[in-house]
């Protein structure tokens, strides 16, 4: 007779359990970014300093995910995905904690950006998860749904960040994610099963920390040029750094017994392609993202509440299409989903460059649209698409590179469409800036385009032709 735990296991939902309960722990662990962003102000005045120094609440994570993620990716296929998952929430849940206490800016700035690698761990590991869960031809419809957590949270954050700020003040925002984090502790820890590890083997500590050095050194960069200026001794000194960090991880990793990504991958078409293709829709996507607040308010005057409305049809847009996506990729081709919608962010970017000082609202949000369509229909497949490159004991370091790639083109996306802008507009307001933000949409078109290029390297996986009754009930 099957235990209450086989009959769970055994059962042909299961795997949608898991799917959920996954996205619940990854939704527990993000759901603050955006919300914390429109509280930078806030805590800045809280802390008596300027809203620059707390932007580093945001560029601290991001940089810190840089040096975490691929160990961490690695750890979860090398000790067990679900035991570097628990960890990451239960280490979240104490950086919540910590934040709601924070008694100064550097103390908060200091607790984020640590709390980041338990961030790292959780979406590493996480994906990792669904990707052993599910088989092959199925993985692009759970990252059809998968999707909804990072396409989500910008709608949670517009929605309730200002209630909330207003209501209760930022430390709320900390405190009200510790019983989200804990529910999805308990959740995982009866749902889900440990996944299978690799043999005893050394980690690959030299190859972590040439690979983790090289990419932080980019993203440092990148982070304090436009602050330090480009022609700062240690900005040029970190761009000379990385690639002397990346040629040195090769080399460790041409060497190394059990290496912490085979080489081998980055040869593969159908793993590299599609890992450069969304790092370089990430740059025009958030890079857009960043930069059309500052359009709606400096050219054409908006007040914060109408720039509110108006943006959240990017994020919700990609929240609708992303699990449409995934079933429809499975009839017309991963390969086709990835370069159409990618191809839609190129075009967003095109009707963004082409406004005029009197343009619609109609067409700024049309514009935006297009870009959460586009990044919806292309994610599940770009995603599934990689994981389907790699073997399975490698899931967890696979994901981990993809999403570590991702954050290369935000960061870039972001610090090079803003530098564009504000260098060529100079401070003008009204039509006369409208010139720099132009250009700037311009840039991010062009580079993304090579985006729709490389998503020409994404592998079709053959899905049987019918509808599972189990995929039915999983709505």
């Amino acid at each position: 007779m099957l235990t209450r735990a086989e009959r769970l296991t055994t059962s042909p939902r299961y795997k949608w359990l898991v799917l959920w309960t996954v996205m619940g722990g990854l939704f527990s662990v993000n759901v603050t970014f955006t919300i914390l962003a429109v509280a930078l102000p806030r805590i800045a005045n809280d802390f008596h300093t300027s809203r620059n120094t707390m932007t580093w609440v945001i560029t601290g994570p991001l940089l810190a995910f840089g040096v975490a993620a691929p160990s961490l990716g690695k750890a979860a296929d090398q000790y067990g995905a679900k035991r570097i998952y628990q960890l990451g929430l239960v280490l979240s849940f104490f950086a919540a904690g910590l934040s709601a206490l924070a008694w100064g800016a550097l103390p908060l700035i200091v607790i984020r950006t640590i709390g980041s690698l338990e961030g790292a761990a959780t979406g590493a590991a996480s994906m990792a998860i669904v990707m052993r869960t599910f088989d092959r031809d199925e993985r692009v419809k759970a990252m059809g749904w998968w999707s909804l957590v990072g396409a989500g949270g910008p709608v949670i954050g517009v929605v309730l960040g200002g209630f909330l700020l207003e209501s209760f003040g930022w430390r709320v925002i900390f405190a009200a994610q510790m019983p989200l984090i804990a529910a999805a502790f308990i959740l995982g820890s009866i749902v889900l099963s440990e996944t299978e590890t690799l043999p005893p083997q050394r980690f690959d500590v030299a190859g972590a920390v040439s690979l983790s050095g090289g990419i932080t050194a980019l993203l440092f960069a990148i982070n304090r040029g436009p602050e330090l200026g480009w022609a700062s001794p240690v900005v040029i000194g970190s761009f000379v750094l990385c690639p002397f960090l990346l040629a040195l991880f090769v080399r460790v990793e041409q060497r190394s017994p059990a290496p912490l990504l085979s080489l081998d991958y980055l040869k593969k078409r159908a793993f590299a392609f599609p890992v450069a293709s969304q790092s370089l829709a990430n740059f025009a996507y958030m890079g857009g993202f960043i930069l059309t607040p500052s359009l709606l308010q400096v050219v054409y005057d908006y007040p914060d509440k109408e720039i509110g409305v108006l943006v959240i049809a990017r994020p919700l847009s990609f929240s609708i299409l992303s699990p449409v996506a995934g079933y429809l990729a499975v009839k017309i081709g991963q390969r086709t989903s990835a370069v159409v919608g990618t191809a839609f962010v190129v075009a967003s970017m095109g009707v963004f460059a082409s406004l005029g000082a009197s343009s619609p609202n109609l067409l700024i949000i049309l514009a935006l649209m297009l870009s959460g369509v586009g990044l919806g229909i292309s994610s599940p497949s770009v995603a599934a698409g990689v994981a389907n490159a790699v073997e399975d004991h490698d899931l967890g370091v696979a994901s981990a590179a993809q999403q570590l790639m991702n954050n290369v083109g935000i960061v870039s996306g972001i610090q090079l469409m803003t530098t564009i802008q504000t260098s060529i507009s100079h401070g003008a307001e009204g039509r006369a800036a409208l010139s720099g933000f132009r250009v700037a949409y311009l840039v991010g078109g062009a580079v993304c385009a090579v985006g729709v290029l490389l998503a020409t390297g994404v592998k079709n996986e053959h899905a049987k032709p019918e509808l599972h009754p189990e995929l039915l009930e999983s709505f």
